[in-house]
């Protein structure tokens, strides 16, 4: 550590930039990276929940409503069919508006009709199925939220190859930078690296005060962008809170494990500062390493 502090006090200015080049991309990436984990989530949030709901008139009969299920399931397109009868729809009416005694004494079970609650497979497949309800008799009403799911996929895609394309320009003039930083450190110490090539120090014993230092930029700039992020957040929590009303919980699926994102917990943000952290490591070491590298094949 104190060799390292010794670096950086002798080329103050150039560790400093190499410092904030390093704190501005990681602190954008967890802007992004953030952003896009949340949409992800809110996206598999909606897809949990019915894509279809036909409602069926009064007089329907069960078994037609449920001939109109037993096709549907055989179509190949839909993941699952929840029948909602009357009584179990007066029994979620009143479950909703427990509160409200005039309204509960306003309906019954008869008045309300019965439904199916459609879960697709994909999402390209919902105007087919609307489709072939709306041709059914006895169809009093089709709901489904294609257009809410398809602007968050549109949204979710153009988030994520702007990312993409941000991410790579990010890192390449990062490492750019940094490599430039180094490399002058370097200048700085050409006779002390020849005067330890001729006594035989190897390339690692060369290079090994440069990558330290560099991923100690790399851990510093890491935690500082994590700590304001951090706060942040923490800061426009109740906001998210208001804005997340109802939504009971968000999640993604990582290696088949599902990591929840909201209601915000320490899992999550210690995911977030290792990936972050990793990814601080890897540019400052990749930097350093082309530096060193460029430099000793000379």
């Amino acid at each position: 550590m104190k060799q390292i502090w010794t670096a950086i006090r002798r080329t103050p200015y150039q560790s400093l930039s190499a410092f904030l080049v390093l704190f501005f991309t990681l602190f954008l990436t967890l802007i992004l990276f953030v952003s896009l984990t949340f949409l992800y989530g809110t996206l598999g949030y909606l897809e949990t929940k019915p894509q279809v709901t036909v409602y069926f008139q009064n007089k329907t009969e069960e078994a037609q409503i449920f001939k109109v299920r037993e096709e549907l399931m055989n179509s190949g397109k839909v993941l699952s069919i929840k029948y909602i009868s009357k009584n179990d729809a007066f029994n979620i009416y009143k479950k909703d508006n427990k509160d409200n005694p005039l309204l509960l004494e306003m309906v019954s079970a008869n008045i309300l009709p019965p439904s199916l609650e459609i879960y697709a497979k994909k999402p390209i497949y919902l105007p087919e199925i609307a489709e072939y309800l709306k041709k059914q008799g006895d169809i009093d009403e089709v709901q489904y939220e294609k257009d809410i799911i398809d602007k968050l996929l549109s949204l979710t895609n153009t988030i994520r190859m702007t990312a993409l394309i941000f991410f790579s320009y990010l890192i390449l003039m990062s490492i750019i930078v940094l490599t430039t930083m180094i490399l002058f450190k370097i200048a700085l110490k050409e006779s002390e690296i020849i005067l330890l090539r001729l006594i035989g120090a190897t390339n690692f014993y060369i290079r090994k005060p440069y990558i330290m230092e560099s991923l100690f930029l790399g851990m510093s700039a890491s935690i500082l962008s994590f700590s304001i992020f951090s706060m942040i957040v923490l800061y426009f929590s109740p906001f998210l809170q208001s804005y997340l009303r109802g939504v009971t919980t968000l999640s993604v699926d990582v290696f088949n494990y599902q990591l929840i994102i909201w209601p915000l917990n320490y899992i999550f943000f210690m995911i977030v500062f290792v990936s972050i952290s990793l990814f601080g490591a890897i540019i400052s070491s990749v930097a350093s390493y082309i530096a060193t590298n460029k430099y000793l094949k000379v």
